[in-house]
């Protein structure tokens, strides 16, 4: 059991507190009465006041409990009060275990010793009620950061979902639109082996859980199946390099978070050749991050300050959007011209290798 759990169970924190708190008083108490040279009955004294300190001020924390919402000068006057009340009767029962156990009915004269006596365990039991009320508040304060803790998660987990959920219909429509031409040129074979593809692919993003990162190597799955419906559409005109390590196939990675990358590359860039063109994926593991990299020899586009300037769509900006919220700012995002011609894509994230099954 771990120290955050046994706070949040209240009733065993309690009980932890009383009883090491009062182990404590007499533990102290008994350091005293050596200095003292007490005769060895004393330790008895002592345990029956610890003993009797313990049971007495259970009842505080049930008064406490009632008039927890009550205004600060209501709070302050049960407080002190409950705790003079509580330290006098203990106060009581301390004297009486003293000169009956331990000095055998003897009484003192002086006056100012019953007072001295009174006043000390008022004291204690005052301390006691702060010890208290400073935990209360301490587990009060732990019980909002959990729920602000738990929203800002729940918010989190919302934003990965729609942004990632936002794919989705963006690519299912552009392979309809793609589905429908080659009905329309009469292209039936290859459109009913689009719609094959289209359906194995969907099937595995609507089995993947957006929010949790998935293995590289899985991550090329998907895109894989992705290609095989462009390939449809372009033949031999669509060709794809592979270069993955070994290291980097075992590295986790949103899901599908090179495919709006690959998606803009073949309608921005392979679209518009003529003789088709050629996507590289590369990905290594260098000083424990992944780096991962995507370029065409397409005609290219504008880029400044390191952003498109005749963006369209939303596959950039959605990539940028789920690395944000995952890596808040441990990751980086830099497009570039790619030589001798064409668009590249470089990813930075954190290496998180993933535990195999």
């Amino acid at each position: 059991m771990n120290w955050q759990s046994l706070v949040d169970n209240r009733q065993r924190f309690f009980w932890l507190l009383q009883i090491a708190g009062w182990i404590g008083y007499a533990l102290v108490n008994y350091i005293g009465s050596k200095v003292f040279e007490m005769r060895d009955i004393y330790v008895f004294v002592i345990l029956l006041n610890a003993y009797a300190g313990c049971l007495m001020t259970v009842p505080l924390r049930y008064i406490y409990r009632k008039i927890w919402n009550a205004s600060p000068w209501v709070l302050m006057i049960v407080v002190f009060g409950a705790s003079y009340i509580t330290g006098t009767l203990w106060a009581v029962v301390q004297k009486f275990n003293l000169w009956e156990i331990y000095r055998h009915g003897y009484r003192p004269e002086e006056w100012f010793y019953y007072l001295q006596q009174g006043l000390d365990s008022v004291y204690i039991i005052l301390c006691w009620s702060g010890l208290y009320f400073g935990v209360k508040y301490y587990q009060l304060l732990q019980s909002e950061r959990q729920k602000a803790l738990k929203a800002t998660t729940m918010a989190h987990e919302a934003q990965l979902k729609m942004l990632r959920y936002q794919l989705n219909p963006h690519f299912l429509f552009n392979t309809l639109n793609a589905i429908s031409t080659l009905i329309l040129v009469k292209e039936n074979k290859d459109a009913n082996l689009m719609v094959a593809r289209l359906s194995d692919f969907l099937r595995y993003t609507l089995n993947t859980d957006p929010i949790k990162k998935v293995p590289l190597e899985q991550e090329l799955h998907a895109l894989m199946l992705y290609l095989e419906i462009e390939r449809v559409r372009f033949d031999e005109r669509l060709k794809v390099n592979v270069d993955i390590s070994e290291q980097a196939k075992e590295a986790l990675v949103p899901s599908l978070i090179l495919q709006p990358i690959i998606e803009n590359a073949i309608k921005y860039a392979i679209a518009h050749l003529a003789q088709g063109g050629v996507i590289d994926i590369k990905a290594q593991v260098f000083a424990n991050e992944l780096l991962l990299e995507v370029g065409d020899n397409g005609p290219g586009t504008e880029i400044l300050d390191g952003q498109l300037v005749n963006a369209q769509g939303v596959g950039v900006a959605n990539t940028k959007d789920r690395l944000k919220t995952l890596y808040e700012n441990n990751y980086s995002f830099v497009l570039s011209h790619n030589t001798p011609s064409g668009l590249k894509v470089n990813l930075r994230v954190p290496f998180e290798k993933a535990v195999k099954k």
